[in-house]
């Protein structure tokens, strides 16, 4: 098996099961965090500040590398630009992950434990996925007569 592959799987694993471990896959906790009016559980907010707390030095540190730590190439995002485009998907995706309870990550645990709500919520993210990228096409098309 190719050593990428590889990794990649153990970084899947180890981020699905502090998922779980955190709480993060079961929909009645995250929505029990984001209910700022009800039973409000603030426990997912540690969980929240310790991956920014990793994303900020990880962030940090591979700004500073041209390869990673498997020797491929880095390829991180340039631009630092807040547009219309960016403040409309953030709050699609706000949406969607209140109404759900559940975001990306913990769909893909969920999809792996047979949740039904698991299987709703990423078909209904790759059609969504999907809608964008036809608008894409659409608007490249557009901007290049």
């Amino acid at each position: 098996m190719n050593k990428n592959i590889l990794f990649a799987l153990l970084a899947g694993l180890i981020f699905g099961f502090g998922l779980i471990l955190a709480g993060m896959a079961n929909p009645a906790k995250v929505l029990g965090f984001l209910d700022l009016a009800g039973a409000w559980d603030p426990s997912l907010a540690f969980v929240m500040g310790g991956a920014i707390a990793v994303g900020i030095v990880a962030f940090a540190i591979a700004g500073k590398r041209d390869l990673s730590l498997l020797g491929l190439p880095m390829h991180l995002p340039t631009t630092r630009q807040i547009d219309k485009r960016l403040v409309i998907g953030g709050l699609l995706f706000g949406i969607g992950w209140g109404l759900a309870g559940i975001c990306p990550g913990p769909a893909v645990v969920l999809l792996g434990a047979g949740s039904l709500k698991g299987v709703l919520f990423l078909i209904a993210m790759l059609v969504g996925m999907a809608i964008f990228e036809l608008l894409e096409i659409r608007r490249h098309m557009r901007h290049n007569k």
